[in-house]
């Protein structure tokens, strides 16, 4: 497993055995943004949304899927740009009001090797994501509104030389929440699809590990 640096490894432990309990149970300890994840604003923003604070209907939106496949493959800094962002409007039509509008990078092929984090001498993370040029236009322009979320099939949707996380800090606010670590985005609808992301609902927690469901109708198929 692809675990992001400095987070704690995901671990079981056997607190019950059928012979000694008469039942099995294994506990289980990992970080809240341990493989495909969701984070809620609290994860950057000190007064934001915990876990528990978010609506149902926060985790439920409709996705649209950006296929940045090849240019993350030529450059693993890769920022997503607001022209990437037209061009796919150009093509495909407006991205509707607070869409979650996912970045598929081709990263999740990565998973599990040591080409996921791509990490340098120094240890800097190499991954694409969105700049912050797109996000802000995404905000601006009432596309994210105030429930939208930014997938990706990477860590995060800040770029993995961003140590500030300035997308992030912009997009963590009101309910909007960012998808992480997606999967089998291959199978994913280029719009047409809603996305659904379950998972661990803590109470002052900073998002889950989550199954990340899709939600496709046949006309979407095509």
């Amino acid at each position: 497993m692809s675990v992001f640096p400095g987070d704690p490894l995901p671990e079981l432990t056997e607190i019950a055995t059928i012979p000694v309990d008469g039942y099995r149970l294994q506990a289980v300890r990992a970080g809240e943004h341990t493989g495909t994840h969701w984070g809620a604003p609290a994860h950057f923003d000190p007064d934001g949304l915990t876990a528990d604070q978010l609506d149902a209907d926060d985790l439920l939106r409709p996705a649209v899927k950006l296929d940045v496949r090849e240019r993350a493959g030529a450059d693993p800094d890769y920022a997503i740009t607001v022209d990437d962002l037209l061009a796919w409007e150009a093509e495909h039509g407006r991205i509707p009001s607070g869409a979650a509008v996912i970045a598929w990078t081709g990263w999740a092929q990565r998973w599990g090797t040591d080409a996921f984090p791509n990490l340098d001498e120094l240890g800097v993370l190499h991954q694409p994501g969105f700049s912050i040029e797109a996000a802000h236009w995404l905000l601006d322009t009432g596309r994210l509104h105030r429930q939208g979320a930014l997938g990706t099939d990477t860590f995060s949707p800040d770029r993995g030389i961003d140590a500030d996380y300035t997308v992030s800090k912009l997009l963590y606010r009101e309910h909007r929440i960012s998808l992480e670590c997606l999967a089998n985005l291959e199978a994913l609808p280029t719009t047409g699809a809603w996305v659904l992301a379950g998972g661990t609902i803590n109470r002052g927690g900073t998002g889950s590990s989550a199954a990340v469901f899709a939600l496709v109708d046949d006309s979407a198929r095509r």
